[in-house]
């Protein structure tokens, strides 16, 4: 009981947005972490924004640019840490041998499964510690930040944007 009245405390102290805003990035940091340990090193959150786009096709530097609002030289060097990595590669356009498009490698894919079973792992050890219901009302009131911000669009398109700098 007394632990429970001390969790309560802590958690008045602290407003949702400084919940989100703490939570989220130590959550990319262990991830990242627990996927170096995996032998997946040099990993960065910033890899995440380009990977998403890379999931459901094969965009040029340009698209890719356009795709998260940032320059192509920004993609450019996204991509390259990514091909320096294994996590990617640069392939010809058909039909235009001059433009290159971007594609995960075999171990750009086995990348994206690792980390979301990494995900899901995380996920169940929550749901362990706080009950599926509670974990499902957290959700709920994530979906109503994604209205409030008007997320949905990106992230069903995979667009979200990286965070400025």
């Amino acid at each position: 009981m007394a632990d429970e009245l001390a969790e309560v405390e802590r958690r008045a102290d602290l407003d949702l947005l400084t919940y989100v805003g703490l939570v989220a990035p130590a959550l990319n940091e262990l991830v990242i972490d627990r996927l170096a340990e995996r032998g997946f090193e040099g990993v960065k959150t910033s890899h995440g924004y380009v990977v998403q786009q890379l999931l459901h096709g094969e965009p040029t530097i340009g698209a890719l640019a356009t795709a998260l609002g940032i320059t192509q030289q920004g993609a450019s060097k996204q991509v390259l840490d990514l091909e320096r990595l294994g996590y990617a590669e640069r392939v010809s356009v058909v039909g235009d041998q001059r433009q290159k498009a971007v594609r995960l490698t075999a171990r750009g894919r086995e990348l994206v499964e690792v980390t979301r079973a990494l995900r899901r792992d995380l996920e169940r050890r929550v749901v362990r510690r706080a009950s599926r219901e509670r974990v499902d009302h957290a959700k709920d009131v994530m979906a109503v930040l994604f209205d409030v911000l008007d997320l949905w669009g990106p992230v069903g398109q995979h667009a979200v944007p990286p965070p400025r700098d």
